[in-house]
Parts: structure tokens; C-alpha cells; sequence
């Protein structure tokens, strides 16, 4: 259970492969943007479910979950994993109603409603939900990094009785993510690869492209690859994007489904993110080998080992990330060295066999508590 296809698609559906492969009769339920048939592989079964991804209306909330209830019954699963907040709670409560034996939530970050300082009476039902839901035998929670562990233990959200496993992310193919030769260093070029969100520091890199251009814009070029989101309350608008850019020292390619070719064709991957669970971006960029500039904020920070494969600015830095790319872009042996450090590191950290092994592991360990 999840939001989205296309974040099936790249966050988990190799651990939903797997599982069918190895005999789970697997149903995949999200939203169809019209990815589906990339989910309906190996006997997986898709099942088009569309819910608002940061809605606060009292009446549409009581409707989705509503919808879940209605979902369960009729699948009458032994074991769900529920990834991104949403289907966390409102899975996990209805899962607790209708007594299902296993639930695995997968907690990626805390969501919308959870960043940038964001408190009020949407924040506070969610957490009396989570606590009601979650005070259960047969709940594990897959957390992606220490502080969104402790965020939920020191809001009483988790208790005794759950589980707690750690896993770096959703790992990445480390064959087809294969490392690469550096493009040409005749102009540096500095990739954005994330959905256009505010929360992942738009604002703060478009502010920081513009202090270095006078100087460097026949020298740099800021790649902007990924969509505009606009149904999230957190999404850039397209008009903002298309002002920013102007198709050579700053180009928005938009949303590219072969981002392999789009890290290869890059010198430097960046993402000012005010807070994440495990990016994959980054995952990502590490496996191909490219040196990181990130903030140092929750989740972002597990992914940059300081001077060693890229570097890491204040939360919300204008002046400091752009010193801090300006540092590593003219430095042509430094973005070669930083970039092997990275492969090493995902090479180490975010194999994904190993996280496909992991969660098939706690599946087990659920249904066993079934009998």
C-alpha cells in the first residue's frame, strides 16, 4: 500500500517482485498515473486506489479511510506493508479494526504535515491515530534513519510491543546504476534529480544558482530533472520552474524515466532538503559516482560522508551552498576522487539485494506469527 505507481515503481517493486517469485500472492495498491502495467508483472496484482496524499478535510479524510476498510475486507490480507505516512496510519488503525495478523509500516520521513516546523489539528489527529493504531502485537516498523525513530518514540507513537528494524533506503540496482566516466569537464554540470517540492530546496537552489551565475554561467549548467508536483501542497508551480530556467545555464528537463542517462551526463548531484528518510536520489548518485552536496538534515546526512564524497550546508543555506558547490565544481580532481568514494559507499551501504532479502525476512517473520 502506497501513494503513488511511479513511486512503486522506483521504491519498491523489486521487493514486490521478489516476494511473488518466492510464492506471496502480492497486491499492489496505489494510484494509477498510468504506470500500472509496470506493476502487473510477475503475478502481481495492481489495484487502482487513489487517496489525497496531503489532504486535511475532515469529511474526504473520514471517506479514505472509508476506502480502506472497504480495500481490507475485500483482500483480506495476512501480512501489509504500508510505505509513506498516510497509508501508515489510516492502514494501520483499519488493520487493527479488522485484526490483521502482520503489519510492516515502512516510515520514509514524516511527511508534509511533519516539515518546515508544521504543527496544528492535522498533526495532532495523526498522532492520536498512530498512537491508537499502533499500540499492537505484529506491528514492525522499518525505520531509514535514527531521527525518525526517535521523533515517534518521543511522541509515544511507538511502544514496546512493535518491532523496529533499520534499513538504509530502498537501495539501488548497483548493476544498472553502474558507476561511470565523468561528461566532458569543459562545463560542470550540477543535477537536481527530485520531484519539484519546496521541501526539497528549490527555493534555496535557485537563490544559490543566482549568486554564482554573473560569474559562472558559461562554466556551470544546473540540470533540473524532475516534475512539478503540483496536487502536493508542497509542489513548485510549473510557472516558477520556467522562470528559473533558461535553457542553458539552467534547464528544467522535467521528469525523465531514464535517469541512468541523466547521472551519467552530470558532474555534481545536489539536494538542499529540508528533511528526508533515506533519498534515493542520493542513493542513486552514489552508486553511479557522483560527489553529493546535500543539507545536513535528517536523512540526508547518512548519505555524505563529510569531504570525503561531497559536502553538507545548513538547512534552508543560500550563501553557504553556493560556496559549497562553487568549491567542488572548479575542482575537477576532487568531483573525480569524491565520486569513487560514493560507489564505495553504495557499494557498503545501499545494495539492493540486500534490502530486498531484508523486508522478505520480515514478511516471514510476520505470517510465522500467524500460526
Amino acid at each position: 500500500m502506497a501513494n503513488v505507481d511511479w513511486f512503486v515503481i522506483s521504491h519498491r517493486l523489486c521487493i514486490a517482485r521478489e516476494a511473488s517469485k518466492q510464492g506471496w500472492d502480492v497486491f499492489v495498491a496505489c494510484e494509477d498515473t498510468g504506470r500500472k502495467n509496470e506493476i502487473e508483472v510477475d503475478g502481481i496484482t495492481f489495484v487502482d486506489f487513489k487517496f489525497s496524499r496531503s489532504g486535511t478535510n475532515p469529511l474526504n479524510e473520514i471517506i479514505t479511510l472509508s476506502k480502506f476498510l472497504k480495500l481490507y475486507k475485500e483482500i483480506n490480507p495476512d501480512v501489509v506493508h504500508h510505505v509513506t505516512l498516510k497509508p501508515v496510519t489510516y492502514g494501520t488503525l483499519v488493520g487493527k479494526f479488522l485484526k490483521v495478523k502482520g503489519i510492516l509500516n515502512a516510515v520514509s520521513g514524516l511527511g508534509y504535515n511533519f516539515t518546515g516546523d508544521r504543527k496544528g489539528v492535522v498533526q495532532t489527529l495523526m498522532i492520536k491515530l498512530m498512537r491508537f493504531g499502533f499500540n499492537r502485537r505484529n506491528v514492525t516498523f522499518i525505520f531509514q534513519n535514527e531521527d525518525d525513530q526517535k521523533a515517534l518514540d518521543e511522541l509515544k507513537i511507538t511502544t514496546i510491543k512493535n518491532k523496529v528494524e533499520r534499513i538504509k533506503g530502498s537501495g539501488v540496482d548497483l548493476d544498472i546504476f553502474s558507476e561511470s566516466e565523468f561528461p566532458s569537464f569543459d562545463r560542470i554540470k550540477v543535477l537536481l534529480p527530485v520531484r519539484m517540492l519546496w521541501d526539497k530546496g528549490v527555493k534555496e537552489l535557485r537563490e544559490a544558482s543566482g549568486l554564482l551565475k554573473n560569474k559562472y554561467k558559461d562554466k556551470f549548467q544546473f540540470i533540473l530533472a524532475g516534475m512539478a508536483d503540483e496536487d502536493n501542497k508542497a509542489g513548485v508551480p510549473a510557472q516558477y520552474l520556467q522562470e528559473w530556467q533558461d535553457g542553458d545555464y539552467v534547464k528544467w528537463i522535467g521528469y525523465q524515466k531514464d535517469m541512468v542517462s541523466v547521472y551519467h551526463d552530470s558532474h555534481i548531484v545536489v539536494l538542499p532538503s529540508y528533511r528526508e528518510g533515506m533519498p534515493k536520489t542520493l542513493i542513486e548518485a552514489c552508486a553511479i559516482g557522483r560527489p553529493i552536496i546535500t543539507t545536513d538534515a535528517i536523512g540526508c546526512r547518512e548519505c555524505v560522508d563529510e569531504g570525503i564524497n561531497g559536502y553538507k550546508v545548513p538547512v534552508y543555506s543560500i550563501k553557504e551552498l553556493a560556496e559549497a558547490i562553487e568549491k567542488l565544481a572548479l575542482d575537477q580532481g576532487a568531483i573525480i576522487k569524491m565520486g569513487k568514494a560514493s560507489r564505495l559507499k553504495a557499494e557498503r551501504e545501499f545494495d539492493v539485494k540486500n534490502v530486498v532479502q531484508k523486508h522478505l525476512s520480515i514478511y516471514e517473520d510476520l505470517k510465522s506469527n500467524l500460526k
